[in-house]
């Protein structure tokens, strides 16, 4: 199903990025996508000098709220970022792939003020996951309450994120914790997608409710690390992308976007890469070499109408944002933007103005950070 179209034009400014080469600190520029014909944009540096920014969201009132993965949560607002986090995590493990990782907004945040995180602690010398809900109160989070925790991580395939769905409910991705085998055991929350209701307990609807030896808050597994989750306008169609095998644990390569249902199987580890099983799901796009997608989002903003509904996800691996245009279930074009600009790409978040962000991944000890790394940019197009 793979139907890859890697081609992005460049201003002479960043003409040699075209042929495989960053130009030298990483500057700004201007750039032009092939979607719908051509789309110039420019590259803002919104904030600076961060620590691996793992999750991005906008409030309501236009505030932007970030995570850095050693534990911090981070506002920028009125075009400046408070000097002080909103919110340090005490207890949180941050090594290897793990840390704080996701937060996700409740639905209803403008009027309950909800805030969930995810993030990784010790549990007797073993790496696990928990989500905890907060209250922002604007100048700090108050009010913890557990949602899900003992969720397996260790320094590796920890997953993790937070989404709300179209119908109210908490999904959370996890990864699989370095034990392939987990993936496939619906005993375990390892490798899978877990839906739960905002309180955190598991709604009578989920598929495994009431089976034994089986988890009531698992939607779907087999499942390596999934770290972008996001739904189709118009379908509702889950979409997530997906860290394939890292040569110890399998062939290289074989990151995964799916459509992820519910009940489903995606059959890590018994299937990767584009091989089918049945009573398995293989993947509707397949990338190798890898491209490492941290992220997914769709696009619904208004300062480029050419991309609506498009999905974007960051590539670590791949150092670029992965442009797919869809009709549904099928995949129309891809695109790479930025591809070798900034180094590792992680998160991509769509802003009230309608500029795609998206942070950097330069310090997480697999980069090389540029001045002012990490950072948060945008995509703003081109007066």
């Amino acid at each position: 199903m793979r139907n890859t179209l890697f081609s992005i034009i460049v201003s002479s400014v960043l003409l040699t990025a075209a042929c495989g080469q960053a130009p030298t600190g990483r500057g700004e520029g201007e750039i032009a996508s092939t979607a719908s014909g051509t789309v110039s944009f420019r590259v803002e540096t919104v904030i600076g000098g961060l620590t691996v920014p793992w999750s991005i969201v906008f409030t309501p009132d236009g505030r932007m709220i970030f995570t850095e993965r050693p534990g911090r949560v981070r506002v920028y607002e009125k075009g400046s970022l408070r000097p002080e986090p909103l919110y340090a995590v005490q207890d949180v493990e941050a090594k290897g792939e793990s840390g704080l990782m996701s937060l996700a907004l409740h639905p209803e945040f403008a009027k309950n003020k909800f805030l969930y995180l995810a993030y990784a602690y010790d549990s007797n010398n073993q790496t696990l996951v928990r989500v905890v809900r907060f209250r922002e109160t604007g100048t700090g989070l108050v009010e913890p309450k557990l949602i899900i925790e003992n969720i397996p991580a260790e320094q590796y395939h920890a997953g993790t994120r937070l989404r709300f769905g179209p119908d109210g409910k908490l999904y959370i991705t996890t990864g699989d914790a370095g034990k392939r085998e987990l993936a496939q055991r619906l005993d375990s929350f390892a490798g899978k997608t877990l839906r739960l209701n905002d309180d955190g307990t598991a709604p009578a609807d989920n598929p495994f409710v009431g089976q034994q030896n089986a988890r009531p808050e698992i939607w779907s597994y087999g499942h390596r690390n999934a770290q972008g989750l996001d739904w189709q306008p118009g379908t509702n169609l889950m979409f997530q992308s997906e860290h394939g095998p890292s040569t110890f644990d399998g062939p290289p390569g074989g990151d995964e976007v799916n459509i992820v249902e519910r009940g489903k199987n995606y059959g890590w580890p018994v299937i990767h890469h584009t091989e089918k099983r049945e009573g398995m799901e293989s993947p509707l796009l397949e990338y190798t070499p890898a491209v490492a997608p941290a992220s997914g989002t769709f696009y619904r903003g208004k300062a480029f109408p050419q991309f609506t509904n498009n999905f974007f996800f960051g590539c670590l691996r791949g150092e670029a944002i992965m442009r797919v245009e869809l009709d549904g279930r099928r995949v129309v074009n891809q695109e790479k933007l930025l591809l070798k600009q900034y180094g590792r790409i992680r998160d991509v978040a769509e802003g009230p103005d309608g500029a795609l962000y998206f942070s950097t991944s330069n310090k997480d000890g697999r980069g090389t950070p540029a001045k002012d790394d990490d950072r948060i940019m945008r995509l703003v197009p081109s007066k």
